[in-house]
Protein backbone atom coordinates (compact mmCIF):
# COMPACT_ATOMS: atom_id res chain seq x y z
CA UNK A 1 0.00 0.00 0.00
CA UNK A 2 1.41 3.60 -0.87
CA UNK A 3 1.48 5.48 2.04
CA UNK A 4 3.86 8.16 0.88
CA UNK A 5 4.16 9.98 -2.47
CA UNK A 6 7.87 11.95 -2.66
CA UNK A 7 8.61 14.57 -5.15
CA UNK A 8 12.45 14.86 -5.49
CA UNK A 9 13.91 17.49 -7.39
CA UNK A 10 17.77 16.13 -8.58
CA UNK A 11 18.72 19.82 -9.40
CA UNK A 12 18.16 20.60 -5.99
CA UNK A 13 21.54 21.60 -4.69
CA UNK A 14 21.07 19.47 -1.14
CA UNK A 15 20.12 16.56 -3.60
CA UNK A 16 23.52 16.41 -5.23
CA UNK A 17 24.89 14.39 -2.35
CA UNK A 18 21.62 13.31 -0.91
CA UNK A 19 19.56 11.80 -3.64
CA UNK A 20 21.56 8.05 -4.20
CA UNK A 21 20.45 7.81 -0.04
CA UNK A 22 17.14 8.39 -0.53
CA UNK A 23 17.08 6.38 -3.50
CA UNK A 24 18.43 3.33 -1.77
CA UNK A 25 15.70 4.50 1.32
CA UNK A 26 12.81 4.26 -1.17
CA UNK A 27 14.13 0.67 -2.99
CA UNK A 28 13.87 -0.72 1.26
CA UNK A 29 10.37 0.67 2.11
CA UNK A 30 7.68 0.14 -0.48
CA UNK A 31 4.84 2.44 1.06
CA UNK A 32 6.60 5.28 -0.72
CA UNK A 33 6.09 5.99 -4.09
CA UNK A 34 9.01 8.06 -5.16
CA UNK A 35 8.94 10.42 -8.41
CA UNK A 36 11.63 12.37 -9.44
CA UNK A 37 11.77 15.17 -11.99
CA UNK A 38 14.27 16.67 -13.85
CA UNK A 39 12.85 20.12 -14.60
CA UNK A 40 10.11 22.16 -12.34
CA UNK A 41 7.75 21.68 -15.28
CA UNK A 42 7.25 18.52 -14.81
CA UNK A 43 6.04 18.51 -11.29
CA UNK A 44 2.26 19.05 -12.63
CA UNK A 45 2.86 15.76 -13.96
CA UNK A 46 4.14 14.35 -10.87
CA UNK A 47 0.40 15.46 -9.10
CA UNK A 48 -1.91 13.70 -11.60
CA UNK A 49 0.14 10.83 -10.87
CA UNK A 50 -0.44 11.00 -6.90
CA UNK A 51 -3.84 12.18 -7.57
CA UNK A 52 -4.54 8.45 -8.87
CA UNK A 53 -2.56 6.88 -5.71
CA UNK A 54 -4.16 8.94 -3.09
CA UNK A 55 -1.51 8.88 -0.13
CA UNK A 56 -1.82 9.93 3.32
CA UNK A 57 1.28 12.32 2.94
CA UNK A 58 2.80 14.02 0.21
CA UNK A 59 6.81 14.80 0.56
CA UNK A 60 9.14 17.32 -1.21
CA UNK A 61 12.81 16.64 -1.48
CA UNK A 62 14.01 19.72 -3.13
CA UNK A 63 15.20 23.34 -2.34
CA UNK A 64 12.23 26.21 -1.50
CA UNK A 65 11.90 27.06 -5.45
CA UNK A 66 10.89 23.30 -5.73
CA UNK A 67 8.25 23.63 -2.76
CA UNK A 68 7.09 26.79 -3.83
CA UNK A 69 6.38 25.09 -7.61
CA UNK A 70 4.26 22.35 -6.38
CA UNK A 71 2.08 24.84 -3.86
CA UNK A 72 1.21 26.78 -6.79
CA UNK A 73 0.26 23.90 -8.79
CA UNK A 74 -1.20 22.17 -5.45
CA UNK A 75 -3.30 25.09 -5.24
CA UNK A 76 -4.17 26.11 -8.40
CA UNK A 77 -5.12 22.45 -9.62
CA UNK A 78 -7.34 19.74 -9.34
CA UNK A 79 -4.86 16.70 -8.33
CA UNK A 80 -7.27 15.15 -5.45
CA UNK A 81 -10.50 15.07 -4.80
CA UNK A 82 -11.41 17.46 -2.31
CA UNK A 83 -8.58 18.18 0.12
CA UNK A 84 -5.11 17.26 -0.79
CA UNK A 85 -2.85 15.28 1.59
CA UNK A 86 -0.72 17.25 4.30
CA UNK A 87 2.52 18.38 2.77
CA UNK A 88 5.45 17.02 4.56
CA UNK A 89 9.15 19.22 3.49
CA UNK A 90 12.47 17.61 3.96
CA UNK A 91 15.71 19.32 4.95
CA UNK A 92 17.28 20.16 1.65
CA UNK A 93 18.72 23.47 -0.35
CA UNK A 94 20.69 26.32 1.21
CA UNK A 95 18.36 27.54 3.57
CA UNK A 96 14.99 25.38 4.49
CA UNK A 97 12.90 27.98 5.57
CA UNK A 98 9.58 25.97 4.87
CA UNK A 99 11.09 22.60 6.10
CA UNK A 100 12.29 24.41 9.63
CA UNK A 101 9.25 25.81 10.26
CA UNK A 102 7.55 22.50 9.98
CA UNK A 103 9.81 21.07 12.25
CA UNK A 104 12.55 19.14 10.28
CA UNK A 105 16.14 19.28 10.17
CA UNK A 106 19.11 18.39 9.53
CA UNK A 107 19.39 14.72 7.79
CA UNK A 108 16.55 14.20 5.32
CA UNK A 109 16.60 10.47 5.80
CA UNK A 110 15.55 11.09 9.46
CA UNK A 111 12.44 13.23 8.47
CA UNK A 112 11.35 11.12 6.10
CA UNK A 113 12.34 8.21 8.57
CA UNK A 114 10.27 10.36 11.04
CA UNK A 115 7.10 10.55 7.98
CA UNK A 116 6.95 6.91 7.99
CA UNK A 117 6.26 6.29 11.45
CA UNK A 118 3.40 9.09 11.45
CA UNK A 119 1.59 7.21 8.77
CA UNK A 120 1.84 4.35 10.66
CA UNK A 121 0.86 6.13 14.70
CA UNK A 122 -1.78 8.38 13.18
CA UNK A 123 -1.18 11.97 11.07
CA UNK A 124 -4.30 13.50 12.95
CA UNK A 125 -2.26 15.28 16.00
CA UNK A 126 0.67 16.51 13.49
CA UNK A 127 -1.50 18.50 10.60
CA UNK A 128 -1.01 21.63 10.80
CA UNK A 129 -2.85 25.11 8.43
CA UNK A 130 -0.49 27.11 6.76
CA UNK A 131 -1.85 30.10 4.77
CA UNK A 132 -0.04 30.71 1.54
CA UNK A 133 1.29 34.19 -0.43
CA UNK A 134 0.15 34.68 -3.76
CA UNK A 135 2.42 36.88 -5.77
CA UNK A 136 0.83 38.95 -8.97
CA UNK A 137 2.22 41.97 -10.42
CA UNK A 138 -1.29 43.21 -11.28
CA UNK A 139 -3.84 45.13 -8.51
CA UNK A 140 -6.78 43.21 -10.13
CA UNK A 141 -4.91 39.59 -10.10
CA UNK A 142 -6.29 39.38 -14.05
CA UNK A 143 -4.68 37.55 -17.43
CA UNK A 144 -1.72 35.73 -14.60
CA UNK A 145 -1.64 32.81 -12.61
CA UNK A 146 -0.55 34.10 -9.15
CA UNK A 147 2.80 32.67 -8.01
CA UNK A 148 2.37 30.71 -4.39
CA UNK A 149 4.87 30.45 -1.56
CA UNK A 150 5.27 31.09 2.28
CA UNK A 151 7.94 33.62 2.29
CA UNK A 152 9.25 36.77 0.91
CA UNK A 153 12.38 39.23 1.16
CA UNK A 154 12.58 42.61 -0.23
CA UNK A 155 14.19 45.74 -0.32
CA UNK A 156 18.22 45.05 1.87
CA UNK A 157 17.12 41.76 2.26
CA UNK A 158 16.38 40.86 -1.52
CA UNK A 159 19.67 42.26 -2.10
CA UNK A 160 21.56 40.48 0.79
CA UNK A 161 19.95 37.40 -0.47
CA UNK A 162 21.05 37.80 -4.75
CA UNK A 163 24.71 38.85 -3.18
CA UNK A 164 24.99 35.66 -1.29
CA UNK A 165 23.57 33.67 -4.33
CA UNK A 166 25.70 34.90 -6.82
CA UNK A 167 28.91 36.43 -5.11
CA UNK A 168 29.76 33.78 -1.91
CA UNK A 169 27.71 30.55 -2.65
CA UNK A 170 30.00 30.09 -5.39
CA UNK A 171 32.85 30.46 -3.31
CA UNK A 172 31.82 26.92 -2.09
CA UNK A 173 31.56 27.23 2.04
CA UNK A 174 29.90 25.79 4.08
CA UNK A 175 26.40 27.44 4.38
CA UNK A 176 26.72 28.78 7.56
CA UNK A 177 29.60 30.21 6.93
CA UNK A 178 28.26 32.08 3.72
CA UNK A 179 25.38 33.60 5.89
CA UNK A 180 28.30 34.88 8.54
CA UNK A 181 29.85 36.59 5.67
CA UNK A 182 26.67 37.89 3.97
CA UNK A 183 25.50 39.33 7.26
CA UNK A 184 29.28 40.55 7.88
CA UNK A 185 29.12 42.56 4.33
CA UNK A 186 25.77 43.72 5.38
CA UNK A 187 26.78 45.31 8.28
CA UNK A 188 29.47 47.30 6.36
CA UNK A 189 27.87 48.22 4.03
CA UNK A 190 25.11 50.15 6.84
CA UNK A 191 27.58 50.98 9.42
CA UNK A 192 30.38 52.20 7.41
CA UNK A 193 28.60 53.03 4.17
CA UNK A 194 30.88 51.50 2.34
CA UNK A 195 30.16 50.94 -1.30
CA UNK A 196 31.50 48.54 -3.81
CA UNK A 197 30.91 45.95 -6.83
CA UNK A 198 31.97 43.21 -3.74
CA UNK A 199 29.63 44.44 -1.31
CA UNK A 200 25.54 44.17 -1.78
CA UNK A 201 23.99 47.30 -2.75
CA UNK A 202 22.47 49.86 -0.86
CA UNK A 203 18.54 48.99 -0.72
CA UNK A 204 16.21 51.92 -2.52
CA UNK A 205 13.38 53.59 -1.51
CA UNK A 206 10.21 51.21 -1.13
CA UNK A 207 6.58 51.51 -0.16
CA UNK A 208 4.70 49.02 1.35
CA UNK A 209 0.51 49.66 1.89
CA UNK A 210 -1.50 47.52 3.81
CA UNK A 211 -4.49 47.70 2.09
CA UNK A 212 -7.23 49.02 4.22
CA UNK A 213 -4.83 49.58 7.05
CA UNK A 214 -2.21 52.14 5.78
CA UNK A 215 1.47 52.16 4.52
CA UNK A 216 4.67 52.49 5.40
CA UNK A 217 7.68 53.88 3.02
CA UNK A 218 11.46 54.45 3.35
CA UNK A 219 14.67 52.42 2.62
CA UNK A 220 14.64 49.28 4.71
CA UNK A 221 17.94 46.83 5.49
CA UNK A 222 14.76 44.49 5.90
CA UNK A 223 11.79 43.47 4.48
CA UNK A 224 9.85 40.49 5.24
CA UNK A 225 6.39 39.11 4.68
CA UNK A 226 5.71 35.61 5.44
CA UNK A 227 3.13 32.89 6.68
CA UNK A 228 5.60 31.07 8.83
CA UNK A 229 5.70 31.00 12.16
CA UNK A 230 9.13 31.18 12.91
CA UNK A 231 10.51 34.43 11.18
CA UNK A 232 14.41 34.69 9.35
CA UNK A 233 15.77 36.10 11.99
CA UNK A 234 14.61 33.67 14.72
CA UNK A 235 11.50 35.15 16.35
CA UNK A 236 8.21 34.47 16.43
CA UNK A 237 4.89 36.16 16.00
CA UNK A 238 1.67 35.02 17.12
CA UNK A 239 -0.73 32.71 14.93
CA UNK A 240 -3.48 34.99 13.32
CA UNK A 241 -3.99 33.87 10.14
CA UNK A 242 -2.89 36.77 8.02
CA UNK A 243 0.64 37.17 6.61
CA UNK A 244 2.78 38.86 8.81
CA UNK A 245 5.19 41.98 7.35
CA UNK A 246 8.54 42.69 9.28
CA UNK A 247 10.21 45.93 8.16
CA UNK A 248 13.59 47.85 9.54
CA UNK A 249 14.71 50.87 8.51
CA UNK A 250 17.86 50.81 6.89
CA UNK A 251 19.58 52.76 10.27
CA UNK A 252 22.57 50.80 12.09
CA UNK A 253 21.28 51.15 15.56
CA UNK A 254 17.46 50.34 14.49
CA UNK A 255 19.26 47.05 12.45
CA UNK A 256 21.27 46.29 15.45
CA UNK A 257 17.96 46.58 18.01
CA UNK A 258 15.73 44.35 16.07
CA UNK A 259 18.76 41.61 15.49
CA UNK A 260 19.42 42.03 19.26
CA UNK A 261 15.66 41.17 20.16
CA UNK A 262 15.55 38.98 17.57
CA UNK A 263 18.54 36.63 19.03
CA UNK A 264 17.05 36.85 22.74
CA UNK A 265 13.26 35.90 20.85
CA UNK A 266 11.77 39.30 22.24
CA UNK A 267 11.03 40.70 18.45
CA UNK A 268 7.38 41.50 18.38
CA UNK A 269 6.74 41.71 22.39
CA UNK A 270 7.20 45.66 22.17
CA UNK A 271 7.42 48.34 19.86
CA UNK A 272 10.91 49.39 18.98
CA UNK A 273 11.89 52.36 16.75
CA UNK A 274 12.06 51.98 13.22
CA UNK A 275 10.97 48.80 13.58
CA UNK A 276 7.41 47.86 11.70
CA UNK A 277 5.89 44.74 12.39
CA UNK A 278 2.43 44.69 10.78
CA UNK A 279 -0.87 41.92 9.66
CA UNK A 280 -2.67 41.95 6.36
CA UNK A 281 -4.54 39.58 4.35
CA UNK A 282 -3.63 42.29 1.02
CA UNK A 283 -0.26 44.24 0.33
CA UNK A 284 1.11 46.27 -1.90
CA UNK A 285 5.05 46.63 -2.38
CA UNK A 286 6.22 49.31 -4.67
CA UNK A 287 9.64 51.49 -5.59
CA UNK A 288 12.66 52.57 -7.25
CA UNK A 289 13.92 48.83 -7.03
CA UNK A 290 10.65 46.64 -6.04
CA UNK A 291 12.70 43.29 -6.37
CA UNK A 292 11.28 40.58 -4.20
CA UNK A 293 12.46 37.15 -3.73
CA UNK A 294 9.80 34.38 -2.83
CA UNK A 295 10.48 31.18 -1.95
CA UNK A 296 13.68 31.54 -4.06
CA UNK A 297 12.36 33.19 -7.26
CA UNK A 298 12.93 36.44 -8.00
CA UNK A 299 10.07 38.90 -8.79
CA UNK A 300 10.70 42.59 -10.64
CA UNK A 301 7.93 45.39 -10.33
CA UNK A 302 7.99 46.77 -13.91
CA UNK A 303 7.89 50.51 -14.09
CA UNK A 304 4.82 52.29 -12.74
CA UNK A 305 3.35 48.45 -11.72
CA UNK A 306 3.62 47.08 -7.50
CA UNK A 307 4.39 43.84 -6.58
CA UNK A 308 1.09 42.52 -4.68
CA UNK A 309 0.21 39.64 -2.29
CA UNK A 310 -2.68 37.87 -1.26
CA UNK A 311 -3.20 35.54 1.77
CA UNK A 312 -4.88 32.02 0.41
CA UNK A 313 -6.58 29.80 1.97
CA UNK A 314 -5.17 27.05 4.01
CA UNK A 315 -3.46 24.23 3.03
CA UNK A 316 -2.73 21.22 5.42
CA UNK A 317 0.88 20.83 5.97
CA UNK A 318 2.66 17.74 8.19
CA UNK A 319 4.63 19.26 11.13
CA UNK A 320 7.42 16.63 11.79
CA UNK A 321 8.08 17.96 15.35
CA UNK A 322 6.76 16.13 18.77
Amino acid sequence: MIRIALLSNPRSTGNRAQLPRIRSFCARHPEVFHYEVEDIDQIAGALEAFGKLRPQVLVVNGGDGTVQTLLTELYHGRYFDGVPPPVAVLPNGKTNLIALDLGASGDPIIALERVIELTREGLADHIVSRELIALSHDEEGEGEKPVLGMFLGGAGLADSMLYCRNKIYPLGLPNGLSHVLTAFALLLTLILNVRAHFLPEQPGHVKVSLVRDGQIQGIFSVLIVTTLRRLLMGSSLSSGGTMQLLAIEHKPLTLIRALAGGLIGKLGAGALPGVHLERGDHIRIEGERSRVILDGEIFHAGSGRSIVLRQTNPLPFLRLAA
